[in-house]
């Protein structure tokens, strides 16, 4: 799937150690279907080194292929927003615009970092 619109906010990067060793993500909004009387939100993530190399800002046009997961934690689902490829839509972009791939051990809801305001796990 593919989205374009303008970043609205850049969350802070979350570090932490799995099983797999030491990961990092980064989360991103991006304001879509900007032209209608209800601009649309999403929210989706960068994991590892791809976040230094897009240099993703607020305000940056960009397009953003990404896949749909979720997964199951005590009875609950979660959605996850995964980017695979980011392209620049104007020129203060940066230039690389390279496949994201997303680390294999993602997929474990004990290997995500845990959220702040609840005792989950992620």
């Amino acid at each position: 799937m593919e989205v374009s619109g303008k970043v609205i906010a850049v969350q802070p990067v979350q570090t932490g150690e799995g099983k797999n060793g030491q990961w990092k993500k980064q989360e991103y909004v991006i304001e879509y279907d900007q032209n209608s009387q209800y601009p649309r939100r999403m929210m989706f993530n960068l994991w590892g080194e791809k976040i230094d190399q897009h240099q993703i800002q607020d305000g940056q046009e960009i397009k953003v292929s990404f896949d749909i997961d979720c997964r199951e934690y005590n009875g609950r689902w979660y959605n996850d927003i995964r980017a695979w490829k980011i392209e620049a839509e104007d020129g203060n972009a940066p230039a690389d615009s390279g496949f994201v791939q997303a680390p294999q051990s993602a997929a474990s809801p004990m290997s995500l970092p845990p959220d702040e305001t609840s005792d989950l796990p992620f």
